[in-house]
């Protein structure tokens, strides 16, 4: 019976696909105020738990009925609900209203609570907040960092021993108790100088935002310091708050150019002073993209050089700043950080694709003996949860199926062994979050054409004991619509086989010509032909199949896939060249297996790397694409971060040519078809830089294109009123003109 919902759940979605091939007239076609209005469907909100009680128990904010607030409620995993700490104690003193935090955290021994109300400006590269922390016992709130700018703290985080928080202030690192005055433990911080938080790149392309981490005694921390004097100033101009326009400037490094300069280093929380770790070479030419604890008063270093091919792993001693080389790691092409490094006794685990697979290892302390905990031919895509008592690893793979994604288990100690925890018979993209000791997990399952269903399962048997969500609307929606089932398939082009999906209208008929429009992305940091849930993205495709359009992806050589080593780095150098050439070739496959699609009406949209991907589609192969889609693209590969680019392409001066022929900027000479260009001038990723220097080429080619600028808007272009709306409504505008369903 565990199953039963499941089941039952791809039952109905595979029952409503097949009556909608054969009753789609029953149905009504979406329309995109359904997907991006302002009272558009949307999946049931998934809570944001807190595992507590070593895995028996979570917490989850709630809102407080009758409002005002919000409640801290605590759920068993049999589901019974207590609520812990209730709205009315949380009003501070002199205050009518109780906080409306947006995040909380205990402390280990349980006895506290953090809670984090978010700024009105806070983002994911600037989480600004304010803090407060709660006794359970004493029912007491306090602020914390009170004297300091309110809405201004970062990253506030529990000391492992609950008696203190740690955040940042202004650019320094500061210690508090609640109750007590603020401890500042850096007094450089600045504009330019960032003290335990990461600058632009960082953030960006290492997920390094806090940049700080406590000892498990608690008495120290260990934090990097960035400064970023001499890193290029880039300058957004906002334009929509009042009679003159505001500048926002940020030091953003781009290939080529000077980076921050990084130390890392160690600060004792009740005598504030920095040991820093003795690192060799320019520190504005090597990375620090992790560093972890390690026991016996050391700190584990991954060290980096600039080109990202050579890792150095270093203990660095933490009273005196001394380091030592205990393995160094080498690729012809890039490496990436190892996440998830806990400690087992005197070893530690350790992410590697040293055997041409991403697998989890166990190394000795001294780093000469490496074992592999995951023999096979395929990658770990994911650690979720080390268990350090009982001695596993759980972790997401999928060996069969690159689309797909299930959790299976792994022995740290001993011999090797792996066992799938996932039901053979669930199909599909599995997510988890793996409880302290791994008894429970709360687990997420969705497909392309079903969206997510959340529950509790008991490892490892998998057994559920209660389900959380199950996206009613949504299935709702999706069952009163016609569609037919997405299409998953592989396209051999020669060299290799690539996967890909198709979407066909509900009504489709093979003796029928029908426009194509292929969704891209392709760049090493993402995978689109994926068996899972696409949100409105979905949607909205749906919607052009069901007037008239086939929709696909392809996965080009060196998209994320868990395909091993080799298919990844097969891009090195060559970003924009390879993928787009794959892209092609597969299209040209495609028609000439496939006699329904029209040649003549060949469409192709991405969005960051897919708008780049997009732009070298219509201007290197004009004579197979004739509409083009390219939102918040990258024109020109010296315009991005150099983290990111140098990663893929090297150095700009190590390869000139890869730089150049990789932007598709320097071929717009050849577009030929219709070309939307949209982009937000806010963009803080992809700068509008990008946008306006395309256009400022394609005007000096003479040739027609449209475009559309959402002022101050960001890389995702969906701040502001109806954006969304407006963005899609205006994309599937230009593709019913251009790209129309009937010839």
């Amino acid at each position: 019976m565990r199953h039963t919902r499941l089941v039952a759940l791809l039952l109905v979605s595979s029952a409503s696909l097949s009556a909608a091939q054969t009753n789609g007239a029953a149905r009504k076609p979406l329309e995109l105020t359904q997907i991006f209005g302002p009272g558009a469907v949307t999946l049931d909100r998934r809570p944001a738990v807190r595992w507590i009680e070593n895995g028996r128990a979570y917490t989850t904010l709630e809102p407080a009925k009758p409002g005002p607030g919000v409640d801290v409620v605590r759920y068993d995993t049999t589901g019974r609900r207590t609520v812990i700490v209730g709205a009315a104690s949380l009003v501070p003193p002199g205050a009518s209203q109780p906080i409306a935090p947006g995040d909380h955290a205990w402390s280990d021994d349980g006895k506290r609570l953090l809670l984090t109300v978010p700024a009105p400006n806070a983002r994911r590269n600037n989480p600004v907040c304010d803090a407060w922390t709660f006794d359970v016992g004493t029912r007491a709130l306090r602020k914390i960092g009170a004297p300091l700018p309110s809405a201004g703290l970062l990253y506030p985080e529990w000391s492992p021993d609950g008696a203190r928080v740690a955040y940042v202030s202004g650019n320094d690192l500061y210690v508090e108790t609640p109750g007590a005055a603020p401890v500042r433990l850096t007094t450089d911080g600045s504009e330019l100088v960032l003290n335990g938080r990461g600058d632009i790149a960082y953030e960006e392309e290492f997920s390094l935002g806090k940049a700080f981490s406590w000892s498990p005694d608690s008495k120290r921390i260990a934090y990097w310091r960035f400064d970023t004097n001499g890193v290029g100033i880039f300058t957004l101009i906002r334009n929509t708050e009042g009679q003159y326009p505001k500048a926002i400037t940020m030091r953003y490094p781009k290939p080529g150019t000077t980076n921050s300069a990084v130390r890392v280093g160690v600060v004792s929380v009740d005598a504030p002073g920095t040991t820093w770790f003795a690192l060799a070479g320019d520190p504005r030419d090597n990375y620090v993209p992790r560093m972890d604890w390690a026991g016996n008063g050391e700190v584990l270093i991954q060290y980096e050089n600039r080109p990202q091919n050579t890792k150095h792993v270093l203990l660095g001693n933490a009273a005196n700043g001394a380091v030592r080389e205990i393995m160094t790691e080498t690729d012809r092409a890039w490496l990436l950080p190892s996440e998830n490094v806990h400690w087992i006794g005197d070893r530690f685990t350790w992410l590697s694709e040293r055997d041409g697979w991403m697998h989890l290892y166990t190394v000795s302390r001294d780093g000469k003996d490496v074992q592999l905990r995951t023999p096979g031919d395929y990658d770990v895509v994911s650690i979720e949860s080390i268990d350090e008592k009982h001695g596993f690893a759980y972790f997401t793979a999928s060996p069969d199926n690159v689309t797909q994604r299930y959790l299976y288990r792994a022995s740290l100690l001993g011999k090797s062994h792996v066992e799938r925890l996932t039901p053979a018979h669930d199909a599909g993209t599995h997510d988890y979050d793996v409880a302290p000791g791994g008894t429970f997990a709360i687990h997420t399952f969705s497909t392309a054409d079903a969206p997510p269903v959340v529950d509790i399962v008991k490892l490892p048997a998998h057994a559920r004991t209660r389900l959380l969500s199950q996206s009613t609307a949504m299935e709702a929606l999706l069952a009163a619509t016609p569609r037919a089932p997405t299409e998953f398939f592989k396209v051999d082009i020669g060299a290799v086989a690539l996967d890909a999906w198709l979407m066909k209208p509900p009504d489709f008929d093979a003796a029928k010509k029908y426009p194509l429009l292929v969704y891209v992305y392709s760049e090493p940091a993402g995978q689109t032909v994926a068996d899972r849930w696409g949100g409105d993205r979905y949607l909205w495709h749906l919607m052009l199949t069901q007037r008239g359009y086939l929709v696909a992806s392809i996965d080009s050589r060196g998209a994320n896939a868990p395909r091993g080593h080799d298919w990844r780095r097969s891009i090195y150098r060559q970003i924009g060249i390879q993928a787009s050439a794959d892209q092609a070739a597969a299209i040209r496959r495609m028609l000439a297996e496939r006699p329904y699609i029209d040649a003549k009406r060949i469409g192709v949209w991405g969005w960051s790397g897919g708008g780049a991907m997009t732009l070298n589609a219509m201007f290197r192969y004009p004579e197979l694409y004739s509409t083009g889609i390219a939102v918040a693209s990258p024109v020109d590969q010296m315009l991005y971060n150099s983290i990111y680019q140098e990663r893929y392409m090297g150095l700009p001066a190590d390869n000139p040519d890869g730089y150049r022929d990789g932007s598709p900027i320097n071929f717009a000479q050849s577009l030929a078809g219709n070309l939307l260009v949209i982009h937000g001038t806010g963009d803080d990723n992809v700068h509008y830089q990008n946008a306006e220097q395309l256009v400022n080429r394609l005007i000096a080619l003479d040739k027609p294109f449209s475009m559309m600028a959402y002022p101050d808007r960001t890389h995702g272009i969906y701040e502001g009123a109806n954006t969304r709306l407006h963005l899609f409504t205006l994309a599937t505008s230009y593709l019913a003109e251009h790209l129309p369903p009937t010839p």
